[in-house]
């Protein structure tokens, strides 16, 4: 069984931080400092990470990272604004970086956010990592072990056996194989279940206690309260509560499936959203996260 792991955005990090700053930057000659985001009020969330950094060319800078499972619409603001609040704070440059995990089809992805009032203008520029464009041979030859847990979803990184190297070399190191089962739960996105629970050697129920399924849980919970509010209000608060929890499950349930098998996944929705009990949902959002291709789980439902 894989035991509790850290696996926050600032432990990975904290892991190779020159080496991690590097490669979001691109600045050859760049030195990582301390690790500032714990004592920055402004950024408390987990997927942010502010790194003081000195480089010769550049002097002192902070490095912004913003590690999201999935891109949203609002990252642009959210950005212009933790820039801004770490530069106040700090008085100093802020390098900003979003790093996005998992793929969402149809979706452009800008580099900057930009506002004019009036003739007032608002501009921030940010640098963008989508980790599906990413060679996974950089998380070995440079090395970055702060990659290794999303080796499957990174660009050549579903086959088995580069899977298997990613998770002997966790394994080998006491900092880092903790962070199995975050690299099992991207594993089943490529990789049928089976195979996964036979590399890993534990039982695949573990997976429930991943941070980034949990996150997926936490996604579908805020939309699902914000339709539940609304329905509160328009039909009486009992009958919006219940539906609100009905509809934050299926927000879960929609979410998995795009990420795990994009618009074929979310033809199941239809049907799905038919279901009315709380505790079947349930079980298909296991089934959704732990299906290695979209016929077995067509098979399951």
């Amino acid at each position: 069984m894989a035991k509790p792991a850290d696996t926050s955005t600032k432990k990975l990090i904290s892991l190779a931080p020159d080496n991690w700053v590097r490669w979001v930057t691109n600045i050859p000659n760049i030195k990582a400092g301390k690790i500032v985001s714990g004592e920055f009020q402004w950024i408390s969330r987990e997927s942010d990470v502010l790194i003081h950094a000195t480089s010769p060319e550049h002097g002192e800078f902070l490095v912004l990272n913003e590690l999201q499972l999935r891109y949203s619409s609002n990252m642009p603001r959210r950005i212009r604004a933790y820039a801004a609040l770490a530069e106040e704070k700090y008085k100093l440059p802020t390098y900003p970086v979003l790093i996005n995990i998992l793929q969402t089809s149809d979706v452009e992805i800008p580099t900057n956010f930009t506002s004019n009032l009036a003739g007032l203008r608002a501009i921030q520029d940010y640098r963008v990592i989508n980790l599906w464009e990413v060679d996974v041979n950089v998380a070995f030859q440079q090395p970055l072990p702060s990659l290794l847990p999303f080796v499957p979803i990174l660009k050549g990184g579903s086959d088995e056996s580069i899977i298997r190297e990613a998770l002997q070399i966790l394994r080998r190191d006491e900092d880092l194989n903790q962070l199995e089962t975050v690299l099992a739960f991207f594993a089943t996105f490529v990789l049928e279940s089976a195979l996964v629970q036979d590399i890993m050697r534990w039982d695949m129920g573990v997976l429930r206690e991943s941070p980034w399924y949990q996150e997926i849980l936490r996604e579908g919970e805020a939309r699902g309260e914000a339709l539940g509010e609304a329905r509160g209000e328009a039909r009486g608060e009992a009958r919006g509560e219940t539906q609100g929890r009905k509809e934050q499950m299926l927000s879960n349930i929609e979410m998995s499936l795009e990420a795990k098998f994009g618009s074929e996944g979310l033809e199941l929705m239809p049907r799905i959203s038919e279901i009315t009990n709380l505790e079947e949902l349930q079980g298909i959002l296991r089934s959704v996260v732990l299906a290695s291709s979209f016929e077995e789980l067509r098979q399951i439902l």
